[in-house]
């Protein structure tokens, strides 16, 4: 099949080409993409890999297109989310937690399926594709049915973030820190992550504090429910539950002072491999301090949840998102660095879109 993907090169430009996307095997499907989140791992992953041409995207969200032979889950015409890949079959997917699969690297970051077969080529050679599954930066996609959740007529533009970014904020949420109305949760950076993790949280009932340097996203957070700061030198209330989107080893360390006793820290930010912390406080303070992928979330049950908060008013994740043309990609990442925009989504379909203010 050909279709166009978007090219990147090491820390050259990004292009928009033709390529030939791989006949799904009997439990793969082709996914038609509509809309496709640009999250922090894209922008890590392009600089980890150098000048190997890779296609990255693990956001998607379209239309199924064609059914491998085996797929009897799915029917042509589904509009799905799609997430991260898993097998489906060892201890922790068995357990509900595919976030933790035993092949999780083969899976979703080798580059290639897990025998090595490539997804994606261009000009009849193999580029790095399969990316969490997917390789979603294209107008068409391979992907495991497992990795596809159905979510109807829910635009495309506020699906696809629920593949990855806002199900790991709201997952941490939901699935790892657990606060109740009466708790106050700290949240420490405000980007897509962090900001769905306060919607939900809100959408709890719980008080949130959002710890953000970049005025334009404290505006917003303020506007939605939440308390706004722009570091943790500033005055905070004492927090019952913190999540860090950093990885800063320095913000980890200061968090955890800030924690009531018996509090809990989650950490979905990833950073260097080592920090200091004070155990000996972490003991006698009673404090959890626990890592989180994916929001531990399976995303068959998370998304059509969140989808639901959504529908119902409870999730205005609308406010979060900026659609760009899929060949404006490093536009989109220029503008979430700058702060002008909060959660950018490549819309491929529509090449004349424009960009909310």
């Amino acid at each position: 099949m050909r279709t166009s993907v978007l090219l990147s090169r090491g820390t050259g430009p990004s292009e928009v080409v033709e390529a030939e996307l791989d006949d799904p095997r009997p439990d793969e499907v082709i996914v038609r993409i509509e809309a496709v989140g640009v999250c922090h791992t894209d922008l890590v992953t392009r600089r980890a890999l150098g000048d190997r041409p890779a296609v990255l995207g693990h956001e998607g969200c379209g239309v199924v297109e064609r059914l491998g032979a085996g797929v009897g889950t799915l029917a042509v015409g589904d509009r799905v989310v799609l997430s991260f890949a898993s097998c489906g079959a060892c201890a922790q997917c068995r357990a509900g937690q595919p976030a933790y699969c035993g092949s999780a690297n083969a899976l979703n970051n080798s580059g290639a399926r897990p025998d090595g077969s490539p997804t994606i080529r261009v000009d009849g050679e193999p580029v790095f594709g399969a990316f969490f599954g997917q390789s979603s930066f294209a107008e068409a996609a391979v992907v495991a049915a497992r990795s596809c959740v159905r979510v109807g007529d829910l635009a495309p533009e506020i699906a696809a973030p629920l593949g990855c970014g806002f199900l790991t904020g709201a997952g941490a949420v939901l699935n790892a820190l657990r606060p109740v109305p009466g708790d106050r949760l700290l949240v420490v950076g405000g980007g897509g992550v962090g900001a769905a993790a306060m919607l939900t949280a809100l959408s709890e009932g719980v008080e949130v504090v959002v710890a953000e340097p970049v005025a334009a996203r404290r505006e917003l957070a303020g506007s939605l429910g939440a308390k706004a700061v722009a570091s943790l030198d500033e005055p905070i209330p004492p927090v019952t539950h913190t999540l860090d989107t950093t990885g800063r080893p320095e913000l980890i360390a200061r968090v955890l002072d800030l924690l009531a006793p018996r509090g809990v820290l989650a950490l979905v930010g990833l950073g260097p491999r080592e920090a200091t912390l004070d155990v000996r406080s972490l003991m006698l303070r009673g404090l959890q301090l626990r890592g989180c992928v994916e929001g531990d979330a399976e995303p068959a049950v998370l998304v059509p949840e969140l989808a639901r908060r959504y529908r119902d008013g409870r999730l205005p994740l609308d406010r979060l998102v900026t659609a760009y043309p899929l060949a404006e990609y490093d536009r989109a990442v220029a503008d979430q660095r700058a702060g002008r925009v909060l959660k950018p989504v490549l819309v491929p379909s529509r090449p004349g879109c424009a960009t909310r203010p």
